[in-house]
């Protein structure tokens, strides 16, 4: 099994799709190993998406992160993150497959209701930004 990291940003949040999205992920043969609700601050927002830096949308990241709760959760599966950014579908919704997570509940390709780690940006380091190794649960 691989872990990696999903965040269901502040717009899903908001909408109340926490639980709509969880059980999706969990449909999909995904187990919850760590979760935990926070309302990130901007320098918070900055350090997460510092891959980003430099970016057009970069700014507009950083304070759409930091606008409201969030849920992150580290989930594990075999083809961890690949698969799970198969389940969330494409940033795009328009453009995300037909049942997948932002094509059914996303509103534009930035309030896309969820983050997934890329699996060549280093998922382990997204996870520990949020989670301590006392905090991950395997079993």
């Amino acid at each position: 099994m691989n872990r990696t990291l999903l965040i269901i940003k502040p717009d899903a949040v908001k909408r109340n799709l926490i639980g709509v999205i969880l059980k999706h992920i969990i449909d999909a043969g995904f187990k919850v190993i760590a979760m935990k609700m926070l309302w990130p601050d901007k320098d918070m927002g900055a350090q997460f998406y510092e891959i980003h830096k430099g970016k057009p949308f970069y700014d507009w990241l950083v304070d759409f992160i930091s606008s409201g709760p969030i849920v992150t959760c580290c989930v594990s599966h075999t083809g961890g993150a690949q698969k799970l950014r198969e389940v969330v579908g494409a940033t795009d919704p328009k453009k995300a497959a037909p049942g997948t997570i932002r094509n059914l509940y996303g509103t534009s390709t930035g309030e896309n209701v969820v983050h997934a780690s890329a699996p060549d940006e280093n998922p382990e380091r997204e996870i520990h930004f949020f989670f301590s190794d006392e905090e991950l649960f395997e079993y």
